[in-house]
């Protein structure tokens, strides 16, 4: 019976941590996605359309909204978890 807690602190210690980034990065670039189309929508504009200098405070307020949302997609693509 002394053996069960040595033998379970060497397993913890080979556990190596996993990295789920890719996955959680592409979950969260689609989240960013469904939020922007819904702006846009909602401005009653299409996303992806060029408006260029011409856009509306809406459209720009959605356009930096989703390169937020982006960059805090960043993070967890290399982000490890245990």
């Amino acid at each position: 019976m002394r053996h069960i807690p040595t033998s379970i602190v060497i397993l913890l210690m080979l556990a190596r941590e996993g990295f789920t980034g890719p996955a959680a990065y592409g979950v969260c670039q689609a989240g960013c996605s469904a939020v922007v189309m819904a702006c846009y929508s909602a401005a009653g504009f299409t996303w992806g359309a060029t408006l260029g200098v011409s856009a509306p405070a809406f459209v720009i307020a959605c356009n930096t909204a989703y390169g937020t949302c982006q960059a805090a997609c960043a993070a967890t693509l290399l982000t490890p978890t245990l």
